[in-house]
């Protein structure tokens, strides 16, 4: 990783002052460092790292710190990472514009590989994020969404990427087709586990611990799964209460809506879900060789069930 993190604060650089505040300024609220580590662990699972392993995990975190940015827009949160988000400390152009720079920057050092699998992959990937985003957009304040429709979305706008990074952790050609498939499940269902936590510390979590503005999801009326099992558990009339609670006043929602989530198992329910989707994701590294790389991915599902930022 620190090859990765060096060739990450690299590329966020500008010759040009304010360019290069703000881009620099971007490379400390990046995220957990996930992608590229998944992509890391499947290289070294499988054979050997390579440069480009190094310069993919590299394009996979820009567009993942590039898509927080965005979302720091979208959710008007003022906290990343115990520091002020770029719309906070600056205003909403300049973050647009540094996930922009953050997308175009990461496009153009993979395409600099000799290949063009990479590249093509990850952006039908960044696609299926976008529109996984728009979805969610569109239903916005639809708090009798499905839970299928939920997990779509999830798919599309978390869990795709992470899938992304696994995959390109392993060879582009060669015999271990089916393997490299189970590797982009795994991802897969782990980023499914993953969003499902962070939905849960949205309603739960504790800004001081979790380092980010949280309450965001229901402030922007997001029916994220604990609120739409909820929704499933009542009647029209409770529904109705539901409702004017999620709309209601920000400093009142949590209060209400906690122990409503929790006398109807809508916490532990969204808790069992995000550990089957975890354990999904365990079985699909069976047949791996039995290396250290291994057993660290083996512990990913269950530091993602129990993490609390």
């Amino acid at each position: 990783m620190a090859e990765v993190e060096k060739m990450f604060a690299q590329q966020m650089r500008s010759k040009f002052p304010y360019v290069d505040e703000l881009v620099r300024y971007g490379c400390l609220l990046g995220g957990k460092r996930l992608r590229p580590i998944l992509l890391l662990l499947v290289a070294k699972a499988v054979g050997k790292i390579h440069h480009r392993h190094i310069l993919l995990a590299t394009v996979v975190e820009m567009i993942h710190t590039a898509t927080l940015v965005h979302d720091d827009v979208l959710d008007m949160a003022t906290m990343r990472r115990h520091c002020e988000t770029v719309n906070e400390r600056w205003d909403t152009e300049s973050s647009i514009l540094l996930g922009d720079f953050l997308f175009t920057r990461a496009f153009h050092l993979a395409s600099t590989l000799e290949s063009t699998w990479a590249c093509r992959l990850i952006g039908e990937t960044t696609n299926q994020l976008c529109e996984g985003e728009i979805r969610q957009k569109g239903n916005q304040g639809d708090f009798g969404l499905s839970e299928a429709d939920y997990l779509q979305i999830n798919d599309a706008k978390t869990a795709s990427l992470c899938s992304c990074a696994c995959r390109l952790g392993m060879p582009e050609k060669g015999d271990q087709q089916k393997l490299a498939d189970r590797m982009a499940s795994f991802g897969r269902y782990l980023g499914q586990s993953f969003q499902i936590v962070d939905d849960l510390l949205d309603v739960i979590g504790h800004e001081s611990v979790a380092g980010k503005s949280l309450g965001t999801d229901l402030q922007h009326q997001k029916a994220t799964l604990p609120v739409i099992h909820l929704w499933s558990q009542l009647n029209h009339k409770q529904q109705q209460l539901l409702e004017k609670v999620l709309r209601g006043p920000a400093a009142e929602r949590l209060a209400h809506l906690v122990p409503m989530l929790r006398r109807h198992g809508s916490i532990e329910y969204a808790r069992q879900r995000a550990l089957e989707f975890a354990e999904k994701a365990s079985d699909c590294l069976q047949g791996l060789p039995q290396n250290e790389a291994t057993e660290m991915l083996q512990l990913l599902p269950e530091f993602v069930v129990h993490r609390v930022r």
